[in-house]
């Protein structure tokens, strides 16, 4: 579990849920049906007709991004380089093939195979620069989902608002319930903006930082590659590769999806 994530927002939603208290409000008149299914119910809708049902059916993947504490293998993919330098500079780079079975990052594996085969340097670099372009543009899929909900949530508020006023103007006959009817109509506002600032777009902010992270750690497993292919020292390519390393340095996984 990315604990940030979960904290960040229950610390958001708590503050204003003690703050109304505070103020002498009831937690339960914060809860309401109406707004809600105008305001969640037009957001989805607004949302699901914006992007493809194909990628709509993602965003349970996307959720369990945001909010799983996920490791990109970018220390295990620095000592793997640094040990297949090492060996190609003594034994070659087909002495490297064996060892390839071993590897589990895919991307890692992939270009090293390309190396061993005796690719061009050029087309090494291209089709690995054009995988990360791929992973980066499947990335912003769902982060533009939730930048999205976060615009749509705030304007279905104020719709939502505006209808309740509507209802409220319609029955001013009816004096002992229009305070009532007046504050169930602005918590439809206080749904859109709450949650698109809160929960929409803190999602779609997570997303954004982890694309980075991951496109760094493969931006390095690329150039500690093509120095392997180059037969730069391995004591030179050790020093390339800590200046990639910077704050994504982390334990070892895969990024097998």
């Amino acid at each position: 579990m990315d604990i940030s994530t979960l904290l960040g927002i229950l610390i958001g939603f708590g503050a204003l849920i003690v703050g109304f208290i505070l103020e002498g409000g009831h937690v339960s008149s914060l809860f309401l049906l109406p707004p809600a299914i105008i305001v969640f119910g037009g957001t989805f809708g607004a949302v699901f007709a914006s992007f493809p049902l194909k990628e709509m059916k993602k965003l349970s993947t996307w959720l369990k991004i945001a909010f799983t504490d996920k490791s990109y293998g970018t220390l295990e993919a620095y000592e793997t380089l640094i040990r297949f330098a090492e060996k190609a500079r003594r034994e070659g780079l087909l002495s490297l093939e064996q060892e390839l079975e071993e590897v589990e990052d895919r991307f890692t594996r992939q270009g090293m195979q390309l190396v061993i085969d005796g690719t061009d340097p050029d087309i090494t670099r291209e089709i690995l620069e054009s995988n990360i372009a791929v992973m980066e543009k499947r990335h912003k899929v769902g982060i533009s989902v939730f930048e999205a909900a976060g615009g749509y949530s705030p304007t279905l508020g104020i719709i939502g608002t505006v209808m309740g006023l509507v209802h409220v103007l319609g029955n001013l006959t009816d004096p002992d319930s229009l305070s009532k009817s007046i504050a169930g109509a602005f918590l439809a506002t206080l749904y859109g903006v709450a949650f698109a600032n809160l929960l929409y777009l803190p999602i779609a902010t997570k997303l954004k930082q982890k694309d980075k992270i991951e496109v760094a750690s493969m931006e390095m497993i690329m150039d500690g590659i093509l120095s392997i292919q180059a037969g730069e020292n391995p004591s030179i390519l050790k020093e390339k590769l800590k200046t990639h390393l910077g704050n994504i340095m982390e334990p070892a996984n895969s990024r097998n999806e």
